[in-house]
C-alpha cells in the first residue's frame, strides 16, 4: 500500500486528537486536580463585595491601617495604637489558596494591642489574610497576601 499526503494528513489529524483526548480523559479523572470553585459560598460573597469595600475606605480614611509582620515566635499583628484595644472585636480569616484544608479562622480578642499567631499554626508559602474588626460599632476591613 502506497502512502500519500492525503493519507498522511488524516494520519497526523487522528494522532493529535488522540494525544489531546488522551490528556483530557487524564486530567478529568485525576483525584489530584480538584476542579471545585476555590470557596463554597464563592456568589454569596460576591454580594457582599460592596460592604467589603466600604469597610476598607472606611479603615484607611480613620487611619486605622494594621501592620502584619513575620517575626521568628510566628505573625504579628498590630491594631492601631490610637484605639482601645478592649473595645476592638471581629474575627481574622487565613486563606491558603493552595490547600483549603490549612484554611483557618479566629476570633479577635485583644490584652494589648497586638495579636500574635503562633508559627506552628501557619506553613510556609502563600497566604491571603482577611480581619475584619469592629470599634464602637464602625466595622473596618484589611486584606493582605503575604508569603510566610
Amino acid at each position: 500500500m502506497k502512502l500519500n499526503w492525503g493519507t498522511g494528513i488524516v494520519i497526523a489529524f487522528i494522532g493529535f486528537i488522540s494525544f489531546i483526548l488522551y490528556f483530557v480523559v487524564r486530567m478529568s479523572t485525576d483525584n489530584k486536580a480538584n476542579h471545585d470553585l476555590v470557596t463554597e459560598g464563592y456568589y454569596k460573597q460576591e454580594l457582599a463585595y460592596q460592604k467589603e469595600i466600604d469597610a476598607q475606605e472606611y479603615a484607611a480614611a480613620l487611619d486605622a491601617e494594621l501592620t502584619i509582620e513575620k517575626i521568628p515566635d510566628g505573625l504579628l499583628i498590630r491594631f492601631p495604637e490610637n484605639y482601645n484595644y478592649n473595645t476592638i472585636s471581629g474575627t481574622m480569616f487565613l486563606y491558603r489558596p493552595s490547600n483549603r484544608h490549612l484554611d483557618f479562622s479566629l476570633p479577635i480578642s485583644l490584652s494589648n494591642s497586638h495579636l500574635l499567631i503562633p508559627d506552628n499554626r501557619l506553613l510556609d508559602g502563600r497566604w491571603d489574610i482577611t480581619i475584619n474588626w469592629t470599634i464602637n460599632g464602625k466595622d473596618f476591613l484589611h486584606k493582605q497576601k503575604l508569603i510566610y
